[in-house]
Order: C-alpha cells, then sequence, then structure tokens
C-alpha cells in the first residue's frame, strides 16, 4: 500500500495508474489525468484543481475532498466510485461512469453532470445546474435538491424520496419513475415518459404530465397545474386539491377535489374512455 501525506503534485498524469493507495491532505495542481488508469485509491481532505482527474478508475473512496472549477469532466467511464462530505465545483463531473455512491456532496454547478450513468446512489446531494442526470439508469435518490432544468431527461428506473425539484421539463423522456414524498416546481413535467408513479407529491407545473403512458398519483397535491394530462393515457389519478383544468386525457380515472376547466375535445380523444370524479360530481367522458 503507497502512502501520499500532503503532497502537491503539478503536471500531465502525475499519479497515472496509481493502484493500492491512500492520498491524504494532498493537491492536484495544474496538469490533466493525475489520477488517470487508478484502482483501490482513498482519497481524504485533498483538492483536484485540473481536469480529468479520475478517468477510467476503479474502485474509489473520497471523503472530504474538492473538485475545483477547473476539474472538469473529471469522472469519466469510472467503475465504483464513493464520494461523501465533498465539494464538487466542477461541471460535466460524471459521465459513463457506473456504481456511483454519492452522500452529503454539493454540486456548485452540475451543468451536463451524470449522463449515462449506471447503478447511481444520491443521499443528501444538493445540485445546481442544467440536465443532470441525462440517459441515466438504476438510480436512487433520498434527501436530494436540484435547482436546475431538465433533469433526468431519457432517465431509466428512477427512485426518488425525500427531495424537491426546482426544474423545468423535468423527468422527460423517461421510463420507470418513482417519486415518494417530494415536491417539483417547474413548468412541462414529465412529457414523453412511460410509468410514472408519484406518492404523496406536492407539484406546481404549467402544461404538466403530459404525454405520458402509464401515469400513477397517489396522495398528490397540484397547484397552480393547468392543461394538465394531455393525451395522458393509462391514468390512475388521486389529487386532494383543486386542479386548474385538465385537457383531453386519453385513458383512465382522474379523482380530484375539483376541476377548474374540463376540456375534452371529442375530434382528438375519446371522451368516453377516461372518468372523471370530483367531490361535486362524478361524469364519465365530460365534455366541453
Amino acid at each position: 500500500m503507497s502512502t501520499y501525506k500532503n503532497q502537491y503534485f503539478e503536471g500531465e498524469r502525475s499519479l497515472f495508474g496509481e493502484h493500492d493507495a491512500e492520498i491524504s491532505g494532498t493537491t492536484f495542481g495544474q496538469g490533466e489525468s493525475p489520477l488517470k488508469e487508478s484502482r483501490n485509491i482513498t482519497l481524504q481532505d485533498s483538492v483536484f484543481k485540473w481536469k480529468y482527474p479520475l478517468w477510467y478508475s476503479q474502485h474509489v473512496r473520497a471523503d472530504n475532498t474538492t473538485f475545483e472549477t477547473m476539474s472538469r469532466s473529471g469522472i469519466w467511464y469510472t467503475k465504483d466510485i464513493t464520494v461523501t462530505n465533498s465539494s464538487l465545483q466542477a461541471p460535466k463531473l460524471f459521465r459513463r461512469s457506473s456504481q456511483i455512491k454519492l452522500d452529503h456532496v454539493h454540486f456548485a454547478d452540475a451543468e451536463e453532470t451524470l449522463w449515462t450513468c449506471q447503478d447511481v446512489r444520491l443521499t443528501n446531494v444538493q445540485v445546481n445546474g442544467n440536465y443532470f442526470g441525462k440517459d441515466s439508469q438504476q438510480v436512487y435518490l433520498d434527501h436530494v435538491d436540484i435547482v436546475g432544468n431538465y433533469c433526468f431527461d431519457g432517465a431509466r428506473d428512477v427512485e426518488v424520496h425525500n427531495s424537491r425539484f426546482i426544474s423545468k421539463d423535468a423527468f422527460w423522456n423517461c421510463e420507470n419513475v418513482t417519486i415518494y414524498d417530494s415536491t417539483i416546481d417547474g413548468e412541462y413535467l414529465a412529457w414523453n415518459t412511460k410509468n410514472l408513479t408519484l406518492v404523496n407529491c406536492t407539484i406546481e407545473s404549467d402544461q404538466g404530465l403530459c404525454y405520458i403512458d402509464g401515469l400513477k398519483m397517489i396522495n398528490c397535491r397540484l397547484l397552480r397545474t393547468d392543461l394538465a394530462f394531455e393525451y395522458c393515457s393509462q391514468i390512475d389519478a388521486e389529487i386532494t386539491t383543486d386542479i386548474d383544468s385538465v385537457k383531453n386525457p386519453i385513458s383512465g380515472i382522474i379523482r380530484a377535489h375539483g376541476i377548474g376547466e374540463l376540456i375534452m375535445d371529442a375530434s382528438v380523444i375519446d371522451p368516453q374512455k377516461t372518468q372523471i370524479i370530483t367531490e361535486t360530481h362524478k361524469a364519465k367522458g365530460a365534455t366541453a
């Protein structure tokens, strides 16, 4: 086992191919790919200042470690990495990597981060940046706050708990997404998605929840949400609040406290295939 403590490295590939090493209190300054192709690395109280620090690496543990702004595109093609209690300041940080565990980390600039990754677990994570999580699979989130548009576009097999999303166009083009006890605020939620389940969620979304095949909602609140469910099929929705407006759902059942405006255009959908239930009336295939 090699040990590096309180050291400073510069230059390209300073510890290229390093394996079975403990690194603490160490700064990697200017110079690309300092730990490229590394294996079995433990990092503690260290800093990466430059590009591509952990490409093609395996079995990495990093705690209280900082990835500064210019360590962009830092962790690509890497397998089995855990990062805890760390500040991640660089964009495009994770891509085409797998077996990722992040706990108590802060993404200051998560632009185009976590793309095309597999087997990802995020707990107690704060994210700021657009296009987070694109095309990733097998993703688990608990106590994650995301501020940034277009998160998880094209993602598959996503499970979310106790999280908050301030995001326009979140969860587009996804498949098999289940969200529990969370808040989502942003326009055009989850268009073109298949198999979306929302449980105990609060949602505010202009023209949200449209073009979905297989939408299940249990004990959810829709606040200031209009033109919802357009061209959605196989709906099973239980909404505890009023919905501003519902437009042209294809099939299923919608239960709500009330609906401000119900638009069912028989020239484009069959109103008989959707059942609408509110506290004041029950109507199958209601038209306007």
